[in-house]
């Protein structure tokens, strides 16, 4: 069975810190005044899609694995 994979990434230069992310999904958490994920790559969407769909500035990425 094939496992996907998910890679999260949040870019920098867009994210304005407001803190979205860290209250739709767990895997995300404030770093200064930037969100980061705690895992970079994720077997299951989950939450993480739940944060990047209510980011206001678009600054989550998630990308399938190949």
């Amino acid at each position: 069975m094939i496992m996907v994979k998910y890679k999260v990434e949040v870019d920098h230069k867009l994210c304005i810190g407001c803190g979205a992310c860290t209250v739709a999904c767990d895997n995300f958490v404030m770093n200064g005044d930037k969100a980061k994920p705690v895992n970079a790559e994720v077997e299951s969407l989950g939450c993480n899609q739940e944060a990047a769909d209510g980011c206001p500035v678009e600054a989550i990425k998630i990308h399938k694995v190949e």
